[in-house]
């Protein structure tokens, strides 16, 4: 099939796991047209069968903010036309999904019938769509694709919740591709991080304040009186320099390394033993599966997505927001026994499993054949088992 993605091309977990769809799908034979700003960070050109259009933004005098959807939505039109697309699978509701609709109506006018497969992703609900600013475009965005789904079943009770929805929303989980984690990295060698008898604890986040990151220096803090470890930080954001002002303050310097961000996540988490991801809210929690990947043992609160990815007990332990000091206390009883360690570490890689891109793949291949097979119509609605 031919296939455009539309994304944030950004770290982000939107962003990542529609990149990481789209190779996917390239390998399997489809053509994948990706439809952005900018070249999503982790698109391979080189071992995957793909195609990026940009979407550019003129400066014009007469607006104060550039039209972005507008962008977006005339440039949909242009690829759908000249590769004859026939789904448009847009990742966020806001602006994405309401951009697809513009151009599904100008191709209408034309003649030509795309069909748009909308997922929701979390903060496109939670944050912006709910904003009253934004919130009757988001929910008629949803409305008028042709399937939805979202990324967890706390996002669709979130989504039902907040917006008057008649479409069906599937819950199709984010996914891993376990390979990449499974491989040992020749490079990957503790000592140049780590003493043998340090721990070493990592974050990765867009350090915005949702992430809660200063709460993993405070965690961190009282994990390294007890147990000699370092924290590895990736990613950058608004908050990096409160996070590093307050490592200063409990004067960490020597302890904490800030890696920024990386393309190569996978590379780092297999230095690592605990992955903490205190956050306000996760739709899902990517960050935390592709840690469990690597084998880290999960420390996170137990807001929004979390409970369904980190299993409380086995793959690591839940916490409600803001209780750094249940976290501490939890990552030192892992810690501190290295049998404990070790059972987390492997159920954290087992329970990865359920999530592998083998699962999720077919699923999505799945809604993209019924939108064709039904193109002159809605799509079938798919209910997952």
């Amino acid at each position: 099939m031919k296939i455009g993605i539309v994304c944030y091309p950004t770290f982000g977990g939107s962003g990542v796991m529609a990149t990481e769809l789209g190779m996917a799908l390239a390998d399997k034979g489809h053509e994948v047209h990706f439809i952005t700003y900018n070249q999503p960070v982790r698109l391979d050109f080189i071992t995957h069968r793909l195609h990026f259009h940009e979407v550019v933004l003129e400066e014009y005098p007469l607006f104060q903010y550039q039209p972005y959807e507008l962008a977006l939505s005339s440039k949909m039109v242009e690829v759908v036309e000249k590769y004859q697309l026939e789904v448009l699978h847009v990742h966020y509701a806001i602006p994405h999904a309401y951009a697809a609709y513009m151009a599904k109506q100008m191709l209408q006018n034309k003649g030509v019938n795309v069909k748009v497969v909308t997922t929701l992703h979390g903060t496109d609900i939670t944050l912006v769509g709910s904003h009253p600013t934004y919130k009757t475009a988001v929910e008629f965005s949803i409305n008028m694709s042709d399937e939805v789904t979202a990324v967890s079943k706390s996002l669709k009770e979130d989504t039902l919740r907040l917006f008057t929805i008649e479409k069906e929303i599937e819950v199709v989980y984010n996914f891993i591709n376990s390979e990449k984690y499974d491989l040992q990295h020749e490079d990957c060698k503790r000592s140049t991080l780590a003493a043998d008898n340090e721990k070493i604890i990592t974050h990765i986040s867009n350090f915005r304040p949702v992430k809660r990151a200063t709460d993993v220096v405070k965690i961190f803090n009282k994990i390294q009186k007890e147990v000699p470890s370092k924290l590895l930080m990736v990613g950058d954001g608004p908050e990096r320099l409160k996070v590093e002002n307050l490592v200063k303050d409990f004067q960490l310097e020597e302890k904490v390394l800030f890696l920024g961000n990386s393309s190569e996540v996978e590379r780092i988490l297999c230095y690592s033993d605990i992955f903490i991801l205190p956050s306000q809210t996760e739709s899902f929690g990517l960050a935390a599966l592709e840690a469990m990947a690597a084998g880290n043992a999960i420390i996170s609160t137990n807001s929004g997505g979390l409970p369904e990815v980190n299993i409380h007990g086995q793959t690591g332990y839940l916490s409600e927001v803001g209780d750094v000091n249940t976290m501490a206390a939890n990552t030192l009883e892992i810690l501190k026994d290295k049998k404990t360690l070790s059972r987390f570490k492997e159920n954290a890689k087992n329970h990865v499993k359920d999530f592998s891109l083998q699962k999720i793949l077919p699923v999505y291949e799945e809604i993209y054949k019924r939108c064709y097979k039904n193109k002159d119509s809605s799509c079938d609605s798919l209910k997952l088992q």
